[in-house]
């Protein structure tokens, strides 16, 4: 189980390989290396632009203050949850320059098992590829006399260089990322639990991968068991595990671990569930990351 307040983490500053200066504070990572490894960051922007790609592994973004636009794929407001799934397309993504914007970003390997590089791995080959070429509206170009592909997306640039081959993307699950306006969806009662509702917004591939909201009355009380799930905060006050919970509270319970979440006011937090990949792990993952 860990606790993060997020608020104490360290505000980081840099730009990425889709460019613009943004800052982060980095909330969780995962195990570098393995089929289920995963990052959470919450994000300040303020100013962007990303042009329409697509991942290799899965992503869920909460969009916390200011509209992203993301082209034809559609719009993020504040409080909407965006599921974006592995090889699907989105974007591109455009920002005025000024225009601050929050965000959580969830990224973590998908049901296909190609994994995920972790944030620190993507930085130092994103330090090195400079070297080579140029990254530039989240383009990479590689220098005149490189050997390789001149013009490559910034990420799968990254995860070549990294794999030392070619990216081939598996074959996507959806038609298109899904964005969720959670307003339009219904609080349900949660059984047993006396103060305590929730709004399951989905579940998605064979993996079972969750996001969904709770809401606390004063006083109410919320027994949480994981399975691999992120709690964030999003409004209120009260204690789990001992420590007060506030704004951008986190807390991650891995599989058998709970949690008693005894609300002081009423309170509102983003529940969110990583994919079961343990059928990936090991050799019979033949061809896939875990095999590597």
């Amino acid at each position: 189980m860990k606790i993060i307040q997020g608020d104490q983490v360290t505000l980081e500053t840099g730009t990425s390989h889709r460019g613009g200066v943004s800052q982060w504070r980095r909330l969780l990572d995962g195990n570098a290396g393995a089929v289920d490894n995963f990052s959470l960051v919450w994000a300040q922007s303020p100013g962007r632009y990303s042009p329409r790609h697509r991942h290799n592994f899965e992503q869920i973004r909460v969009q916390l203050e200011g509209v992203a636009s993301y082209g034809r794929t559609g719009t993020m407001k504040p409080g909407m949850i965006g599921y974006y799934p592995e090889a699907v397309h989105y974007g591109p993504q455009t920002q005025d320059e000024g225009e601050m914007l929050s965000s959580l970003a969830l990224q973590f390997g998908g049901a296909s098992g190609s994994g995920y590089i972790g944030r620190d791995e993507q930085a130092a080959i994103t330090k090195e590829l400079r070297s080579l070429g140029e990254f530039k509206n989240g383009a990479f170009r590689r220098n005149k006399g490189v050997p390789g592909k001149r013009n490559l997306d910034g990420f799968q640039a990254i995860w070549e260089h990294a794999k030392q081959r070619p990216l081939t993307y598996p074959e996507p699950r959806y038609e298109a990322p899904l964005l969720m306006d959670p307003d339009r969806f219904a609080w349900l009662t949660v059984d047993d639990m006396p103060g305590v509702q929730e709004k399951p917004m989905g579940v998605f591939t064979e993996c079972r991968t969750m996001a969904g909201l709770l809401k606390l009355a004063p006083e109410a009380v919320f027994e949480a068991t994981g399975a691999r799930d992120i709690f964030f905060v999003l409004s209120g006050d009260g204690m789990v595990k001992g420590e007060p919970w506030r704004y951008a509270t986190t807390v991650f319970l891995d599989r058998g671990e709970s949690a008693r979440f005894s609300a002081e006011t009423e309170t509102e937090i983003l529940q969110l569930r990583l994919p079961n990949l343990d059928h990936l792990k090991g050799e019979d993952a033949a061809g896939r990351v875990a095999a590597e």
